[in-house]
């Protein structure tokens, strides 16, 4: 486990491979180093079943055991906004996860009763979000740790909504690994460092 804080890291990996464990020991130990310090955890998911609204409470109860100084924010569609707001030199920021807010904006709640032109504005409006958000992360005075899946490894997905989706969490992993200072990848809890930036 690397204990140094980056300007910014994305950390990516496998459901179950140690994400999110690992970003919020990272702001254990960015909590410990001063009182001064805050850590504030931008949650990107919505609650749209009963299994995620069980699975959203499960993890906020062990974050709360975990990392008692953690405060949360939920914020799934305006990553942007949420990091030029609360982004200070003192306060680390945990994006927690960045596929989530992908589904959010590319397959929303009733996506399947939009016609063309809606969804080819929620694709534009997607892109202009993106934009505005790795612009945002560059800017933040503070670190950023952002947590993101990496699910391209395994079989090509049937169906061209979900072939699409595997495509756009590619690319949107891509830029935001351009812009981090450290890119982590973690399986079987293990993290692997792909990229350093001193």
């Amino acid at each position: 486990m690397t204990e140094s804080i980056a300007r910014s890291e994305l950390i990516l990996g496998g459901q179950k491979s140690g994400k999110s464990r690992r970003a919020e020991l990272l702001a254990r130990h960015w909590l410990a180093r001063s009182p001064q310090h805050r850590a504030l955890l931008i949650a990107t998911a919505e609650p749209w079943d009963d299994e995620m609204r069980a699975r959203i409470a499960r993890h906020q109860r062990d974050r709360a055991e975990r990392v008692p100084g953690l405060a949360t924010l939920e914020e799934p569609r305006d990553l942007a906004g949420a990091i030029a707001l609360h982004s200070q030199a003192h306060t680390l920021l945990v994006v927690d996860c960045l596929t989530l807010w992908l589904t959010n904006w590319t397959m929303p709640s009733g996506a399947d009763s939009m016609d063309f032109e809606q969804k080819k504005a929620l694709a534009h409006n997607w892109q202009a979000q993106a934009a505005m958000f790795l612009i945002a992360l560059e800017q933040a005075p503070g670190p950023v740790v952002l947590v993101g899946n990496e699910i391209g490894l395994g079989v090509i997905p049937l169906g061209r909504e979900v072939r699409a989706f595997v495509d756009a969490l590619g690319q949107l992993n891509q830029q935001v690994a351009q812009v981090c200072a450290r890119v982590t990848l973690m399986a079987a809890g293990l993290p692997l460092i792909l990229k350093e930036t001193v």
